[in-house]
């Protein structure tokens, strides 16, 4: 897989949803609401997701290896840490 851009479209580091990410892979395909999201557990990769009649989420869009999500969630919060570095610097 080549991904092309990750682009961090929103920072709060104050939230549980620390980043909204676009991923373009292959400067052919793009996939918006990549969150990152922090629990007591650490920091993951959310893929974009809508919430079922029945209360529950379900991807809209995901990786199916494991492989393949380990790239995408590895660039992604490569990108969060620059921008959340460059966002507390700014705060300093």
């Amino acid at each position: 897989m080549n991904i092309t851009d990750v682009k961090i479209r929103k920072v709060n580091l104050e939230n549980t949803v620390k980043a909204i990410v676009s991923v373009t892979i292959g400067d052919e395909f793009v996939i918006h609401d990549i969150k990152v999201v922090e629990t007591p557990k650490g920091i993951f990769v959310a893929m974009p997701s809508r919430k079922t009649p029945d209360g529950k989420y379900r991807d809209i869009a995901h990786p199916i290896s494991q492989e393949v999500r380990a790239i995408l969630s590895q660039a992604v919060l490569e990108a969060f840490q620059s921008a959340a570095g460059e966002k507390e610097q700014a705060a300093v």
